[in-house]
């Protein structure tokens, strides 16, 4: 979404004319698809995918793809995942959830992968949260950033929101400003989805 990336760049300019801590920008760019996974109960957990800008994608592809070859296979996977991801799980992997109002905590990941689309970085992970519908709604809200400002995470234009097995439940979505959550230093609101769903389509 234009908006958001607009956003994301109005920050960049708060922060680069600031003081003191705040003189950071974003180094990494990435366009995050969301897929929100339903089961039989509710919510099963989300799957994000990441698309890296063009510096970070050949970077990476520098580093890690040893025989040059233009794709990541298992072995180059599992070092990506090793020495360009793992290191995030302190942040949340990036992605800050919140379920009626209360932080979940992020503590690991599953299912991940990367690889080359389009010339484009990709990764895929899959996070666990496990959330009953009741017939009451709940409310969930996914927002991704990087607290230290080295990577500024957008929603594209298209196909930003997905859901997968969703058709017993009734669901609202929306993107919008997350007005009770400050970064960066307390400059800026980060950009979420939020999303209520209940028991019965």
């Amino acid at each position: 979404m234009k908006q958001i990336l607009t956003a994301v760049m109005a920050g960049i300019i708060v922060l680069a004319t600031g003081t003191g801590t705040g003189m950071c920008h974003p180094h990494v760019f990435i366009a995050q698809q969301t897929h929100v996974v339903f089961d039989q109960k509710g919510l099963a957990g989300i799957r994000v995918k990441w698309a890296f800008d063009e510096m970070f994608s050949t970077m990476i592809l520098d580093d890690f793809d040893l025989d040059r070859n233009g794709a990541l296979d298992q072995t180059e996977v599992a070092a990506v995942k090793e020495g360009a991801f793992s290191y995030i799980a302190s942040y949340n992997y990036y992605i800050h959830i919140k379920i009626e109002g209360k932080p979940f905590a992020v503590k690991f990941i599953k299912d991940f992968n990367a690889e080359v689309v389009k010339g484009s970085l990709v990764y895929e992970f899959f996070i666990p949260c496990h959330v009953t519908a009741m017939p009451a709604p709940k409310e969930i809200v996914i927002s991704p950033y990087d607290p230290e400002f080295y990577s500024a995470i957008y929603f594209p234009d298209k196909g930003y929101l997905m859901f997968e097995n969703a058709d017993n439940f009734t669901i609202t979505s929306k993107a919008d400003i997350d007005r009770n959550t400050l970064i960066y230093y307390d400059t800026v609101n980060p950009y979420a989805l939020f999303l209520t769903f209940k028991a019965g389509s």
